[in-house]
């Protein structure tokens, strides 16, 4: 196809890239279930669930993730004094199929679903947010979503980045791959530019503190990402793991409790390091 059909392979590629490996379900969260909602996006709907009352935290799972994946937390915000929303993003979990169809997505309908969320139940005091679902949360906000607090888990920066080792896993070249960021410009009707998290960051002053934690040895998503959010967000703190990979840090006592000191603290540090 490189040779002879560029433009097959380019659209081979982008159904491949746009379609999720989920995850297995996990545990419930321990708080017990939750109240659902079915949350309007773009002409569908997404499974929420909130539990308690007070300010909103939202929490968004990764790529081929599902709500529960955040779900230690639920508890300790809850006594904390703050509703918890987590809710699954378009073709994930209970949600239904989005803009691209069944099994499919990308990151803008992870942003997408987060801002109906946000607007279905008030504004953010914090949002956790994990891998592509991190990038996806920081889109959002660089677009002008408000958040008062931003913690980003194993964050990816910029997605195009990726394709390269996606093209060498799948044996294409550069036409095909040329041909399919064309076609994800079309697809999600933004160049591929937006999705650059540290670029869009760098110089501005009215973003939200943000914790960043990322694993030294995540295979996943490169710990450099983590490492270039913070170092061009305005107000930064990075905590740095060694050896919990890319989902175990979900679980990790020591990192819950950086999240839940940042997320209900009055005056929350800010700094890198």
């Amino acid at each position: 196809m490189e040779r002879l059909a560029p433009g097959l392979g380019s659209v081979i590629a982008l159904r491949l890239w746009c379609t999720p490996r989920h995850a297995e379900p996990g545990p419930r969260p321990a708080a017990g279930p939750g109240t659902r909602y079915r949350v309007p996006v773009n002409g569908s709907t997404v499974v929420a669930e909130t539990w308690g009352h007070g300010p909103v935290i939202y929490l968004v799972h990764g790529w081929g993730g599902h709500r529960d994946q955040l779900g230690d937390l639920v508890a300790p915000l809850n006594s904390a004094g703050y509703q918890v929303v987590a809710f699954d993003a378009p073709s994930h979990g209970e949600s239904a199929p989005g803009l691209l169809g069944p099994r499919r997505a990308n990151l803008p309908e992870f942003a997408d679903a987060l801002r109906a969320a946000v607007a279905y139940f008030g504004p953010a005091h914090a949002v956790i947010a994990h891998s592509l679902g991190a990038g996806a949360t920081a889109l959002a906000v660089l677009d002008g979503l408000p958040v008062s607090r931003l913690v980003l888990l194993a964050p990816m920066a910029e997605p195009v980045a990726y394709t390269d080792a996606f093209a060498h896993g799948l044996g294409f070249g550069e036409r095909i791959r040329t041909g399919f960021l064309r076609r994800l410009e079309r697809q999600t009707g933004r160049p591929v530019a937006d999705f650059d998290i540290p670029a869009r960051a760098a110089g501005r002053t009215d973003l939200p503190p943000v914790l960043v934690v990322h694993d030294r040895r995540d295979r996943e998503v490169r710990y450099a990402d983590g490492v270039a959010i913070a170092q061009t967000w305005p107000e930064p703190t990075l905590v740095s793991t060694d050896g919990l990979g890319h989902r175990r840090l979900l679980r990790d006592r020591a990192v819950l409790g950086e999240v839940h000191g940042f997320v209900t603290a009055r005056d929350p540090l800010r700094k890198a390091g």
